[in-house]
């Protein structure tokens, strides 16, 4: 049973209202909502007979810090007031207008309220409804009293200060978030449940206990998404030796693994890569901690809730580097913030967040000096080395050699188990075409092809055989064919991650199941979806068609008929595009081995 859920469970409620150690939290005290032993066992009966509302995993970080008192002072998903306020001027209006930069809100679509027995048309709301996670644990009661639909185009460009969808928190809420808040009072039954890491999962009270055991009065967090490198060493070794008021700063590495932005290094590899930094710090000047954070990438914003929630956690200082909390860049390769705008804001909002902000620079190394120094300290003409997070993917990609300078051998040896050569890493391969355009014979050749090489486990999801299997019980609708693509590319998503080869020939002729297939497997490696568009006219297709099938659906007899009755939405920029009305089986061959070759997946033939 998961240790730190169940323990810090039972003695949170009870002492809930007794005063915590260490410095105030945000808004004068820590909020804890996990009930009474005895409390709790009344609760699970009386839940029995509530509606369930199985939480999203991104729902579920928030809701912990809501329970465990990371989010203080707020004690319940924010009502519309609160939420306005929050959006447009970054205040808790309950709160004597605290400052608070981020909306927690709980977001559903029509379908969820309506199984939750919520009726958004309605004049009010009474429901009280268990909150719960995939595998039915009950985690906490919630009071429905309040039903809102944001406007969700203004929450994206006042928080996040964008509508582009690049932007992974606004594509979240513009494409992926229910379009009704619900708000209400929260019971809390127990802290979700993890089987990892356990000893690392602490609690702000936690926190706070072990600072004060081990007499820590001034604490400097370090928030990261990223595996930490030489470079994040020196940094936060210099903030450690900072002394103020006679006392010297102690440094807390509070990494998130809740959410990151996708594409980020797992948070398994990231544990590993930071068990190994904290070796190197001087004995008792250093702590481990994991935060359940679901991070928004919200730039300047974040950063001030970043410095709340380690204030919750038992901070005083927080580090605030260069780009804190970034996004990325939009589709002209524009930074969505200022490097230093997150600096900036957290700066000057000080004094209203009772944290001292320490702003870091870039540390780039001195070649000549062998050491590392910030960006704007670096003597003139000095050559300067470092390494970007592209440039190390590259590295780690082709098996290139990465320096001492820049990391610790041990964490090459743990990034490079994660992150093996292209030559070692799995893939998928999505046919696309209409029906007779010889997609199922290419794949049939590939997949023979590809045995016959041996490198790696292959896979062939054929779409009639996939319907047989996975799909019997599908019609030919949108909806169902929908469905069929996306179950093909969990499977071919799970294969890949199982570092084999997936391939897969449905007919695919929505762009969007297939922008999701494409999502699902490159989590597990970036270009490892390889669309092959086979591109055969409709003319060619009928004319070879053996089943008849075309014949049938001119006829009317066949309904739902891609190509006839159905749209084919033509894929717009696939990595490979194949006619088979001009080109041979074996052409068409050749041209997905030479893709697959340049791209480091196949050994190059001398």
């Amino acid at each position: 049973h998961h240790l730190t859920g169940a323990l810090c469970s039972y003695h949170s409620a009870a002492s809930s209202m007794a005063s915590v150690p260490g410095r105030t939290p945000h808004g004068g005290k820590l909020v804890e909502l996990v009930q009474s032993k005895e409390r709790i066992a009344e609760i699970k009966k009386e839940a029995v007979s509530y509606p369930t509302l199985t939480l999203t995993h991104r729902q579920i970080c928030d809701l912990e810090l809501l329970m465990n008192g990371g989010f203080s002072p707020l004690d319940q998903f924010m009502s519309q007031k609160t939420y306005n306020s929050v959006v447009e001027n970054m205040t808790l209006p309950d709160h004597g207008n605290l400052i608070w930069p981020m909306p927690i809100t709980l977001d559903l679509t029509k379908a969820k309220l309506s199984a939750i027995g919520v009726d958004p048309e309605a004049a009010s709301w009474d429901v009280k409804v268990a909150l719960r996670d995939e595998e039915n644990n009950l985690l906490a009661i919630m009071h429905v009293n309040e039903l809102y639909r944001p406007d969700r185009e203004k929450e994206a460009q006042l928080v996040f200060g964008t509508n582009n969808r690049l932007h992974p928190a606004v594509e979240f809420l513009l494409g992926l978030s229910g379009e009704y808040y619900v708000a209400g009072p929260l019971t809390g039954v127990q802290l979700p449940m993890h089987y990892d890491y356990v000893e690392l999962r602490r609690t702000p009270r936690e926190l706070r206990e072990l600072f004060a055991k081990q007499g820590w009065t001034k604490i400097v967090a370090f928030q990261t998404r990223n595996p930490m490198h030489r470079a994040h060493r020196e940094l936060t070794a210099r903030a450690a030796t900072v002394v103020e008021d006679g006392v010297q700063l102690r440094l807390l590495v509070h990494p998130v693994v809740g959410e990151t932005k996708p594409g980020d290094v797992d948070y398994h590899t990231r544990v590993k890569c930071y068990k190994e930094i904290m070796k190197t710090f001087p004995q008792g000047s250093a702590l481990l901690s994991l935060n359940p954070l679901a991070m928004r990438m919200g730039g300047p914003r974040e950063a001030l809730w970043h410095a709340i929630i380690r204030k919750n956690f038992g901070c005083t200082h927080l580090i605030v580097g260069r780009d804190h909390a970034g996004p990325g860049e939009d589709q002209h390769g524009k930074p969505f913030y200022d490097p230093y705008a997150a600096q900036e804001l957290a700066i000057a909002k000080q004094a209203e967040l009772d944290m001292k902000i320490l702003p870091f620079q870039m540390m780039v190394y001195l070649e000549n000096e062998k050491r590392y120094c910030p960006i704007d300290e670096v003597p003139k003409g000095e050559p300067v080395a470092n390494i970007s997070g592209t440039k190390l993917r590259q590295l780690l990609r082709t098996g290139g050699e990465i320096p001492e300078w820049f990391t610790y051998p041990e964490v090459v040896r743990i990034l490079r188990t994660t992150f093996p050569p292209r030559l070692r890493q799995g893939y998928t391969i999505f046919f696309t075409g209409l029906s007779g355009s010889g997609k199922s014979t290419i794949a049939n050749a590939l997949y023979i092809t590809l045995l016959e090489d041996g490198t790696r486990p292959v896979t062939l999801l054929d779409g009639d055989v996939v319907r047989q299997h996975l799909s019997s019980e599908l019609g030919f609708s949108k909806e169902h064919r929908d469905l069929n693509v996306r179950r093909i590319g969990y499977v071919a998503s799970e294969i890949t991650k199982a570092r084999g080869a997936a391939i897969c020939a449905p007919i695919g002729p929505y762009a969007e199941s297939r922008n999701s297939v494409r999502q699902q497997v490159e989590t597990y490696g970036q270009g490892a979806f390889i669309e092959v568009y086979v591109a055969t006219p409709i003319e060619v297709c009928e004319a070879r068609d053996k089943k008849g099938l075309y014949a049938k659906a001119r006829a009317g007899q066949l309904k739902h008929f891609t190509g006839i009755d159905d749209p084919y939405e033509v894929p717009a920029k696939p990595d490979i595009l194949i006619d088979t009305s001009d080109i041979s089986v074996r052409e068409s061959l050749d041209l997905i081995l030479n893709y697959l070759r340049t791209e480091g997946f196949l050994e190059s033939t001398r």
